[in-house]
């Protein structure tokens, strides 16, 4: 079996560079179909239009507010079928990428990708988390290829609101404990091979960056500033979590995560919050030591990341919605199966009430 390991053709993170979107966006397109938010488009638009000036390439902006749902991609390829568009960018939170990502797949364009959040590992990757149109997840449309250009401008990452950097954090920490547990399993990742050693190695990379900046991070975006500290995490949370858990692959933190989406009490919480919660579960089904345990649990807790089922929203515990949930973590094709042993529906029950009693334990 051949190792593989997989990455975005060009990632480029700086301060402003999303001025420089034109010099990076060479050859990919003469007419660009640019899908943001409503409040995301007038904060960049000036500077992508500025960037483009004096050339002949057309920029369509479209305001996209929903989910990553099949029946909205449908709709937004017919928009850009109609804009005589070329190539797809994606200027946004993660919605917004899966969305352009699964566009680009389905009408074999170029697709460029510009976070506007480190919010989840979700801009490398060569793949789109599909929702139902009422937010709950229903699979994950794997792609041939990654995105051709991600362009990272650090300067709008850091004066983004601190919660979705810290999702960003939830997101990563998954990446590392998930890669260790394919590893022992000899699972396949996301590009069909083997993991690399270099792709273990990113994934470890990724872990002791989050150690060693996750507080500092916090405290320099709180004050709407961007410190070494601050690329390094950003670094970890898009790049090397991205080529950590697509080379290495998902086990049971994502699962519990996709778990979680079935109770409307966690609706309003960010995927790595969830993810977050996810991997402190994961960890108590492997047994994991309590110093482990202990230095999860302590950084969720620093960055303010849900330990506890009342900080997922969960302030009643109802047994049938818990064991709802580890049932559809269970699910054929879930990444829980990737463990280096048989996980089950009760397994993971007892796994997020053992997680929950941990996280109650250490917030005291």
């Amino acid at each position: 079996m051949a190792k593989i390991i997989i990455s975005p053709s060009k990632y480029v993170q700086g301060s402003g560079e999303l001025k420089s979107i034109k010099d990076h966006t060479k050859n990919l397109g003469k007419a660009f179909f640019i899908v943001s938010s409503e409040n995301i488009i007038k904060m960049t638009k000036a500077v992508v239009e500025e960037s483009f000036s004096g050339t002949e390439i057309s920029l369509n902006f479209k305001i996209f507010d929903g989910e990553c749902s099949k029946n909205q991609i449908d709709i937004l390829r017919e928009n850009l079928r109609n804009s005589n568009c070329d190539a797809v960018v994606g200027i946004g939170g993660g919605k917004i990428l899966d969305i352009a990502k699964a566009i680009s797949y389905y009408e074999e364009i170029p697709v460029v990708i510009v976070p506007t959040s480190a919010s989840t590992d979700a801009p490398c990757s060569a793949l789109s988390a599909l929702y139902t149109d009422e937010g709950v997840f229903s699979r994950y449309l794997v792609l041939p290829k990654n995105p051709d250009l991600v362009l990272v401008d650090t300067e709008i990452i850091s004066k983004a609101p601190a919660r979705l950097l810290m999702a960003g954090v939830g997101d990563a920490l998954s990446t590392y404990f998930e890669a260790r547990a394919c590893l022992k399993s000899n699972a396949l990742n996301k590009a069909g091979g083997k993991m690399t050693r270099a792709a273990f190695a990113m994934a470890k990379l990724c872990y002791d960056i989050l150690l060693e900046d996750g507080l500092k991070a916090k405290l320099a975006v709180e004050n709407k500033v961007c410190t070494k500290a601050v690329e390094n995490i950003i670094e970890a949370n898009i790049y090397l979590s991205g080529i950590g858990f697509e080379s290495c692959g998902l086990a049971a933190a994502h699962s519990i995560h996709n778990g979680f989406t079935l109770l409307k009490q966690c609706r309003h919480l960010l995927h790595g919050e969830k993810v977050a919660f996810g991997t402190i579960v994961q960890l108590v089904l492997e047994n994991s030591s309590i110093e482990e345990l202990e230095e999860v649990i302590g950084l969720c807790i620093d960055l303010g990341l849900p330990v506890t089922l009342e900080d997922m929203g969960v302030t009643e515990i109802k047994e049938e919605e818990i064991r709802n949930v580890a049932k559809a973590s269970c699910a054929d094709g879930e990444g829980v199966h990737n463990m280096p042993f048989k996980v089950n529906e009760e397994d993971v029950y007892a796994a997020i009430l053992s997680a929950d009693a941990l996280g109650r334990l250490y917030k005291v």
